[in-house]
């Protein structure tokens, strides 16, 4: 039990964003990602921190400034610390019911989408979201592919998490749109 409360508080981790935090200059997106959305820039990028411990740095990369879902674009994410990919999945579907995105229903089928594509991830570990319109996601995980969503209303929903103006963590999509 005590195990379980612990990997639920790491996952909560992962969201929460320390004021001030900022991240060092992003590496270069995997060739993968750079071949299926070529021309994507990082446009700002910051540092996931809890009561001073580093989560994961966070880019977003795309051809111009501002977030659209009528263009390509790409979130990269690199942890700091080990995380399971099915309380990833479970948290992400947590902030997609607080922004009031999609209903029960297809939150939960989003969630069977996400455990199944999303891996454990460690310390050095890097998972990429890549936004294709009209509205698919494809992840690659350390460069690799790992999973696609084909469904436009999961996309706006899973971005909105970062991106979205209505977001938990305003202070970290300010650092990924270069607002601040």
């Amino acid at each position: 039990m005590a195990r379980r409360a612990l990997a639920a508080a790491f996952v909560a981790l992962a969201f929460a964003v320390a004021p001030g935090a900022n991240a060092t200059t992003p590496p270069p997106l995997p060739s993968a990602v750079s071949a299926l959305a070529p021309g994507l820039l990082p446009q700002g990028g910051g540092v996931l921190t809890f009561f001073g411990l580093s989560i994961y740095d966070g880019w977003y990369w795309s051809s111009g400034r501002g977030w659209s879902l009528e263009q390509p674009f790409a979130l990269d994410l690199h942890y700091h610390r080990k995380l399971e990919g099915a309380k990833i999945a479970e948290r992400s579907v947590e902030e997609i019911a607080q922004l009031g995105l999609g209903n029960a229903s297809q939150r939960a089928r989003w969630g069977e989408r996400m455990r199944a594509i999303f891996p454990d991830v460690k310390k050095g570990d890097r998972i990429t979201g890549v936004h294709l319109p009209p509205g698919t996601v494809r992840y690659f995980f350390n460069g690799r592919p790992i999973g696609d969503i084909a469904d436009p209303e999961f996309a706006r929903a899973f971005f909105g998490i970062w991106l979205d103006p209505r977001t938990s963590r305003r202070d970290f999509r300010s650092k990924l749109l270069n607002e601040s």
